[in-house]
């Protein structure tokens, strides 16, 4: 699968090192794709990755990751032009820089992405734990959970099967307005990890008896 990565951070480099390594065509989205640090991700990446801007790695891809920061996404998203019909994969959190939510309650930053990426079938996903958990999901034999939700069945079972390559265990949780608690049980595992001092080698799991 051609999977376009818009964002070269700690969340869109592993994942799309990730991919390549599973065989899908991986392609960055980037400021500037040219630069020395994107040069050296594409190093790491391998042959299955190469980088260009934001609107060509869409336009080539069967589906887009969203990985930017928060602040970021409303431009990014905007700079595409026609999201019609795309598959879209919202990884963001709106983290504020004192570890707050930024919106939440009666939206969510899945809703809002989805109002500036009109017409794409967005699905919520890979955001309830951190890289280090992307780069190797698997605890003690047991595959860690990751939670999706969104609106389009076709777009959930694609993302689904990106998820299980992976490794994760996929919990579909509804629509897309469950990321209204998706995103505050990102913000409990940034607390655990990073105020509480937990470390980073946590993750959530969903038991059934």
């Amino acid at each position: 699968m051609r999977i376009a990565v818009l964002g070269t951070g700690d969340v869109g480099s592993t994942l799309g090192k990730r991919w390549a390594e599973k065989g899908h065509q991986i392609i960055f989205g980037s400021r500037k794709p040219g630069s020395s640090e994107v040069r050296g991700l594409l190093a790491e990446a391998g042959p299955n990755a190469k980088a260009t801007g934001y609107p060509q790695a869409v336009a080539a891809a069967d589906v887009s990751v969203l990985a930017t920061p928060w602040e970021a996404a409303q431009s990014v998203l905007e700079s595409i032009g026609d999201w019609t019909g795309r598959i879209l994969v919202d990884c963001t959190n709106p983290i504020t820089p004192d570890l707050q939510l930024a919106v939440g309650t009666t939206t969510s930053a899945a809703e809002q992405n989805a109002g500036w990426a009109r017409g794409a079938y967005v699905v919520k996903a890979f955001n309830t734990t951190g890289w280090n958990n992307m780069a190797d999901p698997i605890y003690h034999g047991e595959r860690i959970t990751m939670f999706i939700c969104g609106d389009n069945a076709r777009a959930k079972d694609i993302v689904t099967g990106l998820a299980e390559d992976l490794g994760f265990e996929v919990v579909d949780a509804g629509a897309l307005t469950v990321a209204r608690f998706l995103e505050p049980l990102a913000m409990l595992w940034i607390d655990l990890a990073v105020v509480q001092n937990l470390g980073r080698d946590i993750a959530f799991k969903l038991l059934r008896r």
